[in-house]
């Protein structure tokens, strides 16, 4: 099981919109973060057995939607029929025992792959599709907002894509150091510099696209100052605050700004494929495992700022 090293509790005392939740709601997690849990029931029709290892798609489609087993209009996570599961009172998410998940939201874990490392599907995804969303990275200059676990999974995406650097600005001294583990080309540190002003006297020339993966107020303008002309925002982290950006400043550069939201099967996909073929380097997301009886403390832990990336919670011993 996944637990991501983020403010649960927000989410627990309700977001937005169709991702409301109630106090006491299965929250996700488990099998549809990844984890590869093997089944326990299923139905050989499609083409699956007792015992397989899966990786599960949290996203059940509107009833108009779900025989065919994907949004007829291609909007995924984005329609506003769509639910995600344990982000939906109505589709409890993976703290049980056991989940029920449709066969067309299932994909297999490779023989070889390890459960650990298939945990990281649900991440890896997120930043998958972030890329998908971005102008095509080969031969770019990047520079990534914020490196907690969706910043670094964004950011070993983005160095397979072929972008001729990757930079990183972060706050916390820990993460950067991670970051620069991971690969980053430059680490940035807000707190101590500007980062507009920092990029372009290392770089001699800002970043072409610029990834904003914190979601906190004021980092979408930030995002746009630091970016060049005729470049590209790509807003992945979720800022469920009101915020306020000067329009001007992307006009005259003619900026692109592209909002991504989650993930699609396409992306999973390409998460199994890049995790199954070891070409990206995801086991250094994993900052910690631990055992049920630690989950409580863990989660009081995660809800204070943290150096964590993904924590793994191993459901039995």
């Amino acid at each position: 099981m996944l637990v991501s090293a983020g403010r649960y509790y927000e989410a627990a005392l309700g977001a937005l919109g169709k991702f409301r939740l109630n106090l006491g709601a299965l929250m996700r997690a488990a099998v549809f973060n990844g984890p590869g849990e093997k089944l326990v029931s299923a139905s050989a029709a499609e083409g699956w057995s007792v015992g397989d290892r899966v990786v599960g798609i949290p996203i059940v489609e509107c009833d108009d939607c779900r025989a065919l087993g994907q949004c007829r209009l291609g909007l995924g996570m984005a329609c506003a029929r769509a639910k995600v599961i344990g982000l939906n009172p109505s589709a409890p998410g993976a703290y049980a025992e056991f989940v029920k998940i449709r066969a067309s939201k299932t994909l297999r874990v490779p023989d070889d792959l390890d459960l650990k490392i298939a945990a990281l599907a649900e991440p890896i995804a997120v930043a998958a599709h972030a890329i998908r969303k971005a102008d095509p990275l080969f031969g770019a200059r990047v520079l990534i907002i914020g490196a907690g676990p969706i910043g670094l999974a964004v950011l070993l995406c983005a160095m397979f894509a072929g972008a001729t650097s990757v930079s990183v600005s972060e706050l916390d001294d820990a993460r950067g150091l991670r970051a620069k583990e991971f690969g980053a080309t430059h680490v940035f540190n807000p707190g101590k510099d500007e980062v507009r002003r920092a990029y372009y006297k290392r770089f001699g020339a800002a970043p072409h696209v610029v990834f904003e993966c914190v979601g906190a107020k004021g980092l979408l303008q930030q995002a746009i100052d630091c970016c060049a002309p005729g470049g590209s925002v790509v807003v992945v982290g979720v800022c469920v605050h009101d915020d306020v950006i000067k329009p001007f400043s992307a006009i005259t550069k003619e900026l692109r700004i592209q909002f991504a939201l989650g993930y699609d099967t396409d992306d999973f996909v390409t998460a199994l494929e890049l995790l199954g073929s070891n070409r990206v380097d995801s086991e250094k997301l994993i900052t910690r495992v631990i055992d049920m009886e630690e989950l409580p403390d863990t989660f009081e832990e995660l809800r204070k700022p943290n150096s964590h990336a993904k924590v793994l919670l191993r459901p039995s011993a």
